[in-house]
């Protein structure tokens, strides 16, 4: 390897699978310590993953076949590392002229790579469940990156703190821990619990441990109807952040003030993990294993049902077991330990 290598790292597009990658980015950065280390990655995940010791540059895929493959081409890399699973992802960086390129050989993609890393199969030809962490840390790995930790890491912009600090100047009172709720999920409507569970769970924790409680969504019609279901099932006022402006790094921001975060099994999961938060994760129809991060700090309730995992957007079931499974008095144990652990530990 020489110092001038231009390497291109295309993300994958999943904002918790593109938090799940930074230990093979780590790895990578240092592997690569010489080299000119670029990002490739929508606005979002970029704010998400900003700042970042592991790159030099970021770019932002710009709309279109066409101009995607002359905007890589224009950046004359040498090598691209594709984290990013997809057909197009390949056919992209082949007719950009990238000489190296690097992923795993599935998709049908593997005559366009130079370097095809097989990925893990069962006894019969499927792809064996691995964690996200791992399946990215096994590419690292194949290019001679040694992995210093398997644990997912963001760091968070002073600017966003500052930001946040006007925003929720009531984050300051030491005494009301905060508790954040993640109630929607892009994945689809079968991985969501539901809203009135949300709201008892709100009710508990600000009744017998003063907590402020802040529900986080996407600023979509669709998660705003969930936090407004939520609030009109609380005996409480609750905020929600679908009015707010809130940018990437904001939202760290956000989550980095958390005693506790309960989410579903969506991206800022990935986001409280990696700020070392507090968190209960609720999983439905999705298999926990390809999501595992070894995270002590994470408590798992996983539902129960005659179909689970389907792994399914939308339940096809005749009753939407997996989320029904889980109970409020469930949620309220696993939290309330968590925030005791917190209290004694300060």
């Amino acid at each position: 390897m020489t110092t001038h290598d231009n390497i291109l790292i295309w993300l994958p597009s999943p904002l918790g699978d593109a938090i799940c990658a930074t230990p093979a980015l780590r790895a990578l950065r240092a592997h690569w310590a010489g080299a000119h280390l670029t990002f490739w990655a929508a606005p979002f995940t970029q704010a998400i993953l900003s700042p970042s010791p592991f790159c030099d540059a970021w770019l932002t895929p710009p709309k279109g076949f066409s101009e995607q493959v002359k905007q890589l081409r224009a950046a004359s890399f040498d090598t691209a590392v594709l984290l990013k699973n997809s057909f197009g992802s390949a056919l992209t960086v082949r007719l950009a002229g990238i000489e190296r390129r690097v992923g795993y050989a599935r998709d049908g993609r593997s005559f366009l790579l130079t370097d095809g890393i097989e990925p893990v199969k069962d006894e019969t030809g499927k792809f064996k469940p691995v964690s996200s962490v791992q399946y990215y840390l096994t590419l690292a790995e194949s290019l001679g990156a040694v992995p210093t930790s398997g644990l997912p890491e963001l760091d968070v912009a002073a600017s966003d703190q500052e930001a946040i600090d006007k925003q929720f100047p009531e984050l300051d009172n030491t005494q009301r821990p905060l508790v954040i709720f993640v109630p929607g999920g892009a994945f689809g409507p079968s991985k969501l619990w539901r809203p009135e569970r949300f709201a008892a769970c709100a009710d508990a924790l600000i009744e017998r441990h003063n907590a402020q409680v802040i529900i986080s969504i996407a600023p979509t019609d669709a998660e705003r109807k969930i936090a407004e279901a939520i609030g009109s099932h609380s005996r409480r006022p609750l905020r929600h952040t679908g009015a707010m402006a809130l940018t990437g790094g904001q939202l760290k921001a956000m989550f980095s003030r958390a005693a506790l975060v309960v989410t579903n099994d969506t991206g800022p999961r990935h986001i409280a993990i990696a700020l070392r938060r507090k968190v209960v994760t609720l999983f439905g129809p999705n298999d926990p294993a390809r999501t595992h991060t070894g995270y002590a700090d994470e408590m798992r309730i996983i539902g129960q049902g005659p179909c689970v995992p389907c792994d399914k957007p939308v339940c096809k079931a005749t009753a939407h077991y997996c989320m029904e499974s889980i109970t409020v008095e469930q949620v309220l144990a696993v939290a309330e330990h968590l925030l005791t652990a917190r209290d004694v530990n300060q």
